[in-house]
């Protein structure tokens, strides 16, 4: 007798459930497949639209990992499942995991437009919390940058994008300043010879913008010569020395002596 009651009511739960179930399953079975050929699809357009290598893979798996949990949630609805208690303790867990990881979450955060709106790339010489180095690579939650001198800075993203960044090889090209004093016993005609000797003579010296020498200031005893000329931003550094370098033996070798030289 019991027997036929547990039949009794299997048979009236598989009638009322069943259909339910059946399409529940077929549904998953074919959501998955609509997802596996769009998370194709993304990665090939990601791909035609040179989104950065680094959060591609990210975006893909955000996308399908979204996509699929959606998914669940519906077939779940579609089979009968209450989804009240299962609500709420996702809520639960999720504010808790944003509480507990809300500096990683923010730099998570700041890694994903910096990728996106890319103020700087891998190779650019930049200056940020007060180091000057050369960006070695982004990350979803760090960016690391070289210094000149060797040292690796691990810099968080979140710092990166609240704060000021100057991207001092952005543009391709970098300013040079040299001022120079002289007595007023020295022509300046003469002075503006010599620099624009070297300075033609250089080949690390840009042409275009073009450089400027002019008299920056006049006091009692002299004046400042201010020298602008245009350098390329990458290898900024070696090239300034090298400059002031050929600077300073010119002015020597022709006569023309700052202040200080025997």
């Amino acid at each position: 007798m019991k027997i036929q009651q547990f039949y009794n009511k299997a048979y009236t739960w598989i009638l009322a459930t069943g259909p339910s179930v059946l399409v529940g399953i077929i549904v998953l079975i074919v959501g998955f497949w609509l997802i596996r050929i769009l998370s194709r699809w993304l990665n090939t357009h990601m791909f035609k639209r040179e989104i950065d290598p680094s959060l591609t893979p990210f975006l893909l798996s955000l996308a399908v990992t979204t996509l699929r949990i959606l998914l669940v949630i519906s077939v779940m609805q579609i089979v009968g499942i209450q989804m009240t208690i299962f609500a709420a303790l996702v809520g639960a867990i999720g504010v808790a995991a944003g509480l507990a990881l809300s500096g990683t979450l923010q730099n998570f955060a700041s890694g994903v437009l910096i990728l996106i709106l890319k103020p700087f790339h891998v190779g650019d010489n930049i200056v940020a919390q007060g180091q000057e180095g050369t960006v070695e690579a982004i990350k979803i939650f760090y960016t690391v940058v070289k210094t000149y001198d060797n040292r690796k800075v691990v810099i968080p993203n979140s710092k990166l994008s609240n704060e000021v960044i100057i991207n001092i090889s952005g543009s391709g090209n970098r300013r040079l300043d040299v001022e120079m004093k002289f007595s007023n016993g020295i022509d300046f005609a003469e002075v503006k010879k010599v620099v624009n000797n070297v300075l033609d003579d250089a080949q690390s010296a840009l042409k275009v913008p073009a450089r400027r020498i002019g008299i920056s200031s006049i006091e009692p005893d002299g004046y400042k010569v201010m020298v602008n000329v245009w350098l390329d931003a990458h290898g900024f550094v070696d090239t300034k020395m090298e400059i002031q370098e050929k600077l300073l033996e010119a002015l020597r070798g022709s006569g023309l002596k700052l202040p200080g030289m025997g």
